[in-house]
């Protein structure tokens, strides 16, 4: 149900982009403004990264394999990736339209169409921040939020179109092609805040204090006495996490298997976006004792993950 409502959303958000994009490329032909042109190549280029991101969604929704047994989730992280490639061909372009602007300046015409493009674009783009930001929160989706926020800075580089033109308008005719270097800084300032969540998510980071808050959750579980672990990972926008706890050691394997479900459905009310946890159980002995517990598989464990579990017990 989330995959598809991201997907709608998606969809919604890129015919809107795309109405915004192609009326600033007719006025883009009849002005010859950079700035303009350097926000609207910025904003196809916003809009062909939604055609990745509806297909990660898509393959979210296939069911496992045997060679993908945890699914098809994080095509939707590499998606991250590849919006970013995008992103940076588009600061390139824009610069090197830019400094050509300024070595062979251009005259700038139509300037009254050209106002309008850009204040048609930053509305164009702020009606559709605040949809895909909407269905983001809805579905607790990342990406979709944070192609929201994206599309919410292509309506402000919208804005400095505005502010060239008008000093154009005020006999500084060099302010267009300024305007375009700007925008092209502000969209690399987008490169570096969007790819920071996506590299984080590929390499199995969560944001601070999400730990912290499910440890303190699992803790309050009825039958738990001391929680051991607990790991949590992105898989597209769904997460999973795996969480190890001491119980009673005269505990049934029924009903420890209880237990390990109260904290289960613990966990997945804590994190509404949560797909499942994976509950191992410790008896509540000693860390001697449970050292000898675990003394057949001791020796496959690495030297980090050995200081990695003492240090959580410190």
């Amino acid at each position: 149900m989330s995959s598809s409502q991201g997907i709608r959303a998606a969809w919604i958000g890129l015919a809107g982009m795309m109405a915004t994009a192609v009326a600033q490329v007719v006025i883009v032909a009849l002005s010859g403004s950079v700035a303009l042109l350097a926000d609207t190549i910025h904003n196809l280029g916003h809009a062909a990264t939604t055609i990745p991101l509806i297909v990660a969604f898509r393959l979210g929704r296939r069911a496992a394999t045997n060679r993908y047994s945890y699914g098809y989730r994080r095509a939707e992280d590499l998606v991250g990736l590849f919006i970013g490639l995008i992103i940076l061909v588009s600061v390139v372009l824009i610069f090197f339209e830019a400094i050509d602007a300024l070595i062979n300046q251009r005259e700038v015409t139509n300037l009254g169409w050209v106002f309008a493009a850009g204040i048609v674009g930053f509305m164009g783009n702020e009606v559709v921040a605040v949809y895909r930001i909407r269905a983001g929160r809805r579905i607790n989706s990342a990406a979709l939020i944070a192609e929201g926020h994206h599309a919410r800075v292509d309506g402000l580089t919208s804005i400095a179109v505005v502010c060239g033109v008008v000093g154009v308008w005020l006999g500084f005719p060099e302010a267009d092609a300024i305007m375009g270097f700007i925008i092209g800084v502000l969209v690399f300032g987008i490169l570096v805040v969007s790819m920071r969540p996506v590299m984080r998510r590929l390499l199995d980071g969560v944001e601070d204090g999400l730990i912290e808050r499910l440890t303190a959750v699992v803790a309050t579980v009825p039958g738990v006495e001391s929680v051991d672990r607990v790991r949590a990972r992105w898989a597209g926008h769904r997460m999973e996490c795996d969480i190890t706890v001491r119980v009673a050691s005269h505990l049934t394997v029924a009903e420890g298997h209880l237990v390990a479900e109260e904290v289960e459905h613990a966990v997945l009310h804590a994190a509404p976006n949560m797909d499942g946890a994976v509950v191992h159980l410790h008896p509540a002995v000693g860390d001697e004792e449970l050292k000898e517990l675990h003394e057949l598989s001791d020796h496959h464990a690495s030297r980090e993950a050995r200081e990695d579990y003492l240090a959580r017990r410190a």
